[in-house]
């Protein structure tokens, strides 16, 4: 598998060696590009574990799966998603920001008391987070981490990357803070997708055992297909899961 560290340790070969050999210029600047390249792609794709360990599926024998949604707590969505999974009996991750926790106190409680989990999805979900150095990220960390223990006295041990971007100075701050870094195989792009058939559709197909389905609280959409995503997926066979049963990893601290 490539990574951050050996991938860079190739490309540092190649350009030694091109140098070396006094190729020209532009062959040199082929490398840095084709690494650059690199970077950026494993930056954007958390399933390609280029910059640190993801867990995005579970076991591909079992034909369980697993709900999870980001960005919240936020109202009336994530309430109403709340009252959706209580009566289907269905468990779900709820990767919570930090900064929205303060004043929905309520909500995280019900959010732990009724059996789903709270993960860490930051504090401030900046768009120039990834951005960050490592004392940055792990602030942003270490603050939602608090902020979820001030309100059920547990601390946090799931993470999920803004974006499913990952960094080097992330990947530090994950390793410092002692953090699993959760991903997906199935994104439901319910942020860009408004039509509740081609939603349905895209999740529908694309499920598999294993699967980690990433939805968002804040999306309209997700709330009204979720229930024919339960429903069928049930009747296709699939066990619906908790977060931590389906990867095996303890959820807190």
């Amino acid at each position: 598998m490539l990574t951050f560290r050996n991938t860079s340790f190739i490309f540092l070969a190649i350009l030694f060696v091109v140098l070396l050999a006094d190729l020209p210029w532009y062959i040199a600047a082929l490398v840095i590009f084709v690494y650059s390249l690199m970077l950026y792609l494993g930056s954007y794709r958390v399933n390609s574990q280029f910059f640190l360990p993801a867990v995005c599926s579970g076991d591909g024998k079992k034909k369980q799966i697993a709900i999870s949604f980001d960005d919240g707590p936020v109202s009336p969505q994530t309430p109403e998603l709340l009252d959706l999974l209580k009566s289907k009996q269905t468990p779900a991750a709820f990767f919570c920001i930090g900064n929205r926790i303060r004043g929905k106190e309520a909500l995280i409680k019900r959010i732990h008391e009724e059996g789903h989990i709270i993960g860490n999805h930051t504090y401030s979900h900046s768009a120039w987070i990834d951005l960050s150095m490592t004392s940055a990220w792990k602030h942003e960390l270490a603050a939602t981490a608090s902020e979820v223990q001030r309100v059920i006295g547990l601390r946090p041990r799931l993470f999920r990357p803004p974006y499913g971007v990952t960094t080097p100075n992330l990947a530090g701050a994950v390793k410092q803070e002692g953090l699993v870094t959760v991903g997906w195989n199935v994104r439901s792009l319910d942020t860009v997708i408004k039509e509740d058939g081609k939603l349905y559709d895209r999740v529908m197909r694309s499920l598999q055992p294993g699967s980690i389905i990433l939805f968002h609280d804040t999306a309209h959409a997700t709330l009204r297909i979720l229930p024919s995503v339960i429903d069928d997926a049930r009747k296709q066979g699939y066990e619906i899961v908790r977060l931590d049963t389906l990867i095996n990893e303890q959820p807190y601290a």
